[in-house]
């Protein structure tokens, strides 16, 4: 791959701007939103310059969610507990901010009928569970550990999808405080 430093600016511009606007449709209309046709009327660019970039709506909308890739994360500091904690508010903070919550239920139910969107998915939720993931092995290893980051996790993502909002400060402690009780008992 050509480095960013060798990439034509408007190249680079175009590969900023397509992906973005079609995360915005995304999230804001839905999939059916997200068409090369209307992403490049939306982005101001020719569809010739979105189908010469994005061939398939596949490719389309992986770059639309590796948008997030950038998002931030807690700076772990080495207490496993605060760590947990932090990267937990963090989640929280991106479900609502970031709209988190309709990206992760459109890969949840677009994932179930098209399997080219699997990979998609697998790599989004991938990349943010490793923050969690690599703060849990000072607390505990195996099915315990696991069981621990699909509790924390499925408690934030529930309680968004199904009740409308994150979790208050005084549960995700609770909740950090049931995990880490619970690996050091396992």
């Amino acid at each position: 791959m050509t480095a960013p430093e060798n990439v034509d600016p408007r190249v680079a511009r175009t590969r900023h701007d397509v992906p973005a606007v079609a995360l915005r449709l995304l999230l804001d209309e839905g999939w059916e939103a997200v068409t090369p046709a209307r992403v490049a009327a939306e982005a101001g660019y020719s569809r010739a310059t979105v189908y010469a970039h994005w061939p398939d709506r596949t490719d389309l909308i992986r770059d639309a969610f590796a948008q997030y890739g950038g998002m931030p994360h807690h700076r772990p500091d080495g207490d496993a507990e605060a760590d947990l904690r932090g990267e937990l508010a963090s989640f929280c903070r991106a479900m609502v901010e970031h709209r988190l919550d309709r990206a992760l239920a459109t890969l949840a139910e677009r994932a179930q009928t098209n399997p080219e969107i699997t990979p998609i998915r697998d790599r989004f939720v991938a990349d943010g569970e490793r923050p969690m993931r690599q703060t849990l092995p000072a607390l505990g290893r195996g099915p315990a550990a696991e069981a621990a980051l699909l509790m924390l996790c499925g408690m934030v993502t529930h309680a968004v999808l199904m009740h409308g909002a994150a979790p208050v400060d005084e549960v995700l402690d609770a909740a950090v405080r049931i995990v880490v009780d619970g690996l050091r008992d396992a």
